[in-house]
């Protein structure tokens, strides 16, 4: 068996670990040996050789921010002028007949260019959750993008199975028989998900939203799920609209609901829960159940504020995510990371929310919400997944005394280096191995496709 390549990364401003004790270290540095992290500590205590030697003298390094919601498909209908101005239901209805175009290589297309602009943002973990397929579409499209890119991915099959004759959202003509669905999610986690620590592929189970879905498959999904230890994802109390659908159809609130099929635990996340309220937060809180805020998206759509100060208070396991791009529309998780942290300032107060509350949800609360205890945090035996930003810019002057900070009140920026698995993905603030001028210039070309 060969050596590990070394890799050493020295002279960092500052390197904020978010290990146990939150070390942030001044001229920090990080030896990495393959895809693992073997020392961290000052510059001048680690060893001064290494294979591969980067110096990053006015950086910040974090570790790599990550992303617990997206939709990557939607990066193909971003801006689209019918819907910059509607709530999340007309929202639905009018790009549902749109994304119903859908081709497997739009998939994989669009999938590339959604982990491109998240690794230029820092962040080194996905999820992403897939929940049509038109036109031959499948899990692997988006997979076969993220092994091409680099990122560590966590897929989520997703699913609708009532359309609108059934009192569904989704047209008829893009919900998929029940039994076909548990046989694909069936398939595509024996084939794919892989459980181990530092693993860059894991499969999760994810029926789309309470209005697209029938309580059988949302209790036949959890029994198959925990079968074979796969995690459970799905969109809950986004806004009004939805839990007066909830209400209405179910006679519960959208918890009430999870609660009753088996969809609470620390194997579940669930996205937005702009309005789960106080025994909803109880709940989650007691049962360990997950949440992925995705603030950018609420305030687009006008769903309100998610209570993630509450949530956080209670002791309830709090990520974020970018969600679709097509509802936020970007894909930048500092981006993501201030406006949280602006959004709960709006709604509580100048103190609701600390910069390094924020930075520490958007690292180590993403690996908590998807089970992983191997990435989140730079310390002996992690993953080797990391972020640098430079802060010697016009943008951070006169932010010299609190870098870490200014991340997040002066951002956001693109990162300078991305690390995962060991990989250099972004050098420079440039993606390495992929051609980002011909990756766009396609993925334009696809989605010009979707329209034709």
């Amino acid at each position: 068996m060969s050596t590990p390549t070394t890799t050493l990364l020295r002279h960092i401003d500052l390197l904020a670990t978010m290990d146990d004790a939150r070390r942030e270290i001044v001229d920090g540095a990080v030896l990495i040996e393959g895809h693992r992290i073997t020392q961290v500590g000052p510059t001048p205590e680690l060893p001064h050789s290494a294979d591969t030697i980067i110096d990053l003298a006015g950086h910040v390094v974090i570790p790599g921010m990550i992303n617990t919601h997206h939709h990557m498909f939607q990066s193909l209908t971003r801006a689209e002028p019918g819907v910059q101005d509607v709530t999340l239901f007309d929202w639905l209805r009018r790009l549902y007949p749109i994304w119903a175009g859908l081709t497997p290589e739009m998939t994989r297309v669009s999938t590339k260019l959604a982990m491109a602009e998240l690794l230029l943002s820092g962040c080194t973990t996905s999820s992403d959750h897939m929940y049509l397929f038109p036109n031959g579409c499948r899990l692997e499209d988006s997979l076969e993008a993220a092994e091409e890119i680099g990122m560590r991915f966590h897929a989520c099959r997703g699913s609708m199975s009532v359309g609108q004759s059934k009192g569904g959202l989704p047209p008829d003509a893009l919900v998929e028989d029940e039994a076909a669905i548990l046989g694909d999610s069936r398939r595509v986690i024996e084939q794919f998900h892989n459980p181990a620590d530092f693993a860059m592929t894991r499969i999760a189970l994810a029926p789309c939203s309470p209005f697209s879905v029938s309580r059988d498959l949302m209790r036949e999904t959890a029994v198959l799920a925990r079968a074979y230890g796969v995690s459970l994802h799905t969109h809950l109390a986004e806004n009004d609209a939805d839990v007066a659908y909830s209400r209405e159809k179910f006679g519960a609130t959208p918890a009430e609901y999870a609660e009753e099929l088996g969809w609470v635990g620390p194997d579940v996340w669930h996205a937005h829960c702009v309005k789960i309220g106080g025994a909803g937060i109880d709940l989650f809180a007691r049962t360990e159940t997950g949440v992925a805020h995705c603030p950018c998206s609420n305030m687009r759509l006008g769903s309100g504020i998610a209570p993630i100060r509450a949530m956080r208070d209670r002791g309830v396991r709090v990520a974020l995510g970018v969600d679709g791009s097509a509802s936020n529309d970007a894909g930048h998780m500092l981006a993501e990371a201030r406006q949280a942290m602006l959004l709960q300032r709006v709604a509580l107060g100048a103190d609701a929310m600390p910069a390094r509350e924020l930075l520490e949800i958007a690292t180590l609360g993403g690996a908590a919400v998807l089970g992983r205890r191997d990435i989140g945090a730079l310390a002996v035996g992690m993953a080797a997944d990391l972020a640098a930003f430079d802060v010697r810019g016009v943008g951070f002057a006169g932010a010299q005394r609190d870098k870490l900070a200014a991340l997040l009140f002066c951002g956001p920026v693109g990162a300078s280096l991305t690390m995962v698995h060991g990989r250099v993905l972004v050098r420079n603030g440039r993606l390495c191995g992929v051609d980002q001028d011909e990756l766009v210039g396609e993925h334009n070309r696809q989605a010009g496709l979707l329209f034709a």
